[in-house]
């Protein structure tokens, strides 16, 4: 199995990215020529590690019949200062709202997605540190994070 993008120059710095049928804008600001029509490319690693470890932890409940009332996976990527400017530490919030009764559930396929399942958090734990913590209600109930 493969996945192919297909990004086509759209003029000045803007492509547009074919991914399975569904097209991403990228773009850059003003200030470096583009027209700010989209996002800059780094910021998609981040996306797919949200869109990844998400898709898991609320396929892993639905397996198990439960149904968060919010759901929601903060990614912070912490960029070097020097060129090339790379991501040195990446840091996810997962936000979890919902029955009391299903917290350690939630956490537990938190666990095993960060552990076991999301692909792409294991590529860029080769990388780089990445961390994370779980609120439950508004209260943090793990929380792995260390100084990168």
């Amino acid at each position: 199995m493969q996945h192919k993008v297909e990004a086509l120059w759209m003029g000045r710095m803007r492509f547009n990215a074919l991914v399975n049928g569904h097209t991403l804008v990228m773009d850059a600001p003003e200030r470096v020529g583009g027209d700010d029509a989209g996002p800059v490319p780094k910021p998609f690693l981040l996306t797919a590690l949200a869109g990844c470890t998400g898709m898991d932890v609320v396929g892993l409940l639905r397996k198990q019949g439960i149904q968060l009332d919010h759901f929601g996976v903060d990614v912070t990527g912490e960029l070097s200062t020097t060129s090339p400017m790379v991501y040195i530490h990446v840091h996810l919030i997962y936000d979890a709202q919902g029955d009391p009764a299903h917290r350690d559930a939630t956490l537990a396929v938190v666990l095993r997605s960060q552990h076991e399942v999301c692909g792409v958090s294991h590529m860029l734990k080769k990388a780089l540190p990445v961390t994370w913590a779980v609120r439950y209600n508004g209260e943090v109930v793990f929380d792995n994070a260390t100084a990168p």
